[in-house]
């Protein structure tokens, strides 16, 4: 396990107890006392005491002498810490294709998607392509700011390869034989049910996705 998902780890694990999380998310506005903790959260003080001791470990918290009376301890959270608790985020590939059953809809969006948000080069592909792009997809695409109006469906090659391949449905995912550093989104096929909501569902399930990314 390398390092950094140690640490994450061990941060997920010391917010694991109600109470901890309760004083972290109560830290976050103000400084406590340990006594003005011990009555906000209701503990002991050797529970209170157990439950700081775990925070300080994992580098969550830290106490500092008032300025004022210099006997009075108070608790502080390092906010800094709270960034080690995020999911890390991939770099956006220089090379990518997405891959979907028909071409025509979900693989479309998300290249276009990805043009937008990350500037680089994006392509797609199908395992079956269609002979066109859906007629709901191009109105979906306009309604977000996206032109894909003269895009055409397009069968993947057989040795075709890119710095990352995204399948952006089940089928084609289940399909093709996934190489070890491919993505698959579990996308839902909004050509199977019609509707413009369907396909304005798919566009925010795309571009939350990428945004993450970005």
């Amino acid at each position: 396990m390398d390092q950094d998902r140690r640490r994450r780890a061990e941060l997920h694990a010391a917010l694991g107890d109600p109470a901890r999380l309760g004083i972290v998310e109560d830290l976050a506005t103000t400084d406590r006392a340990p006594s003005e903790l011990a009555e906000r959260f209701e503990l002991p003080s050797n529970l209170l005491a157990h439950h700081l001791g775990v925070l300080e470990r994992v580098g969550l918290v830290e106490r500092v002498v008032s300025a004022g009376d210099r006997r009075r301890r108070y608790i502080r959270l390092i906010r800094s810490a709270l960034a080690d608790l995020a999911v890390p985020r991939a770099h956006p590939a220089a090379d990518v294709l997405f891959v979907c059953s028909r071409n025509s809809a979900r693989s479309q969006l998300a290249a276009a998607l990805w043009r937008r948000h990350t500037g680089r080069p994006a392509d797609s592909a199908g395992t079956h392509p269609a002979p066109r792009v859906h007629a709901g997809a191009v109105a979906a695409a306009r309604r977000a700011g996206l032109d894909i109006a003269a895009a055409a469906p397009r069968v993947m090659a057989p040795d075709e390869s890119a710095e990352l391949v995204v399948t952006v449905c089940d089928r084609a995912h289940e399909e093709l034989e996934p190489g070890a550093g491919w993505w698959h989104w579990s996308i839902p096929d909004p050509v199977e049910i019609g509707t413009a909501a369907a396909f304005d569902a798919a566009v925010v399930e795309l571009d939350t996705r990428i945004r993450h990314l970005t």
